[in-house]
């Protein structure tokens, strides 16, 4: 079974900012937060990722490549509006941050990633990474997809 072990926060001020993001385009077939489904468009990539609750930071995850044509219609059936954001990946303390710039009706929300492979891993929060939000369900992807950040 695949397992995701992620914190996340708010970004603060600019000093993330490097290079160029890439454009992600993600829906919800379905947004139960006993289950999710999720088709992504990253660049020329795309996935549909199926993901279990949450028990803290961490929940059961499957993620499969899928062709960009495919996405493209499913993304047609997702509930809600689409997701859009640009995405950073940082390097920062030997791990890599991905920080998420969001667009649209989410516009105004920065977040940073970091995927751990364990719990308790420490890690070194680089300056501008801000409170953390890991357990407020409103910064979940499909939560924003429902509820955008605009609107709260």
């Amino acid at each position: 079974m695949g397992t995701e072990i992620e914190r996340k926060f708010l970004v603060v001020g600019t000093q993330w900012r490097q290079g160029a993001g890439t454009l992600l385009r993600q829906g919800y077939l379905n947004r139960d937060p006993q289950r999710t489904v999720r088709v992504r468009i990253a660049g020329a990539q795309a996935f549909i990722t199926i993901k279990g609750a949450s028990q803290g930071s961490v929940r059961a995850e499957f993620e499969y490549a899928i062709p960009s044509a495919d996405a493209q219609q499913l993304l047609s059936l997702c509930e809600g509006p689409l997701i859009e954001k640009l995405r950073y990946r940082i390097e920062h303390g030997g791990l890599c941050w991905e920080v998420d710039e969001f667009q649209g009706e989410n516009r105004g929300l920065v977040v940073a990633e970091l995927e751990l492979t364990a719990v308790d891993q420490g890690f070194e929060r680089p300056s501008w990474v801000g409170e953390e939000v890991t357990h407020d369900p409103r910064y979940f992807n499909s939560q924003l997809a429902a509820r955008p950040f605009t609107t709260w």
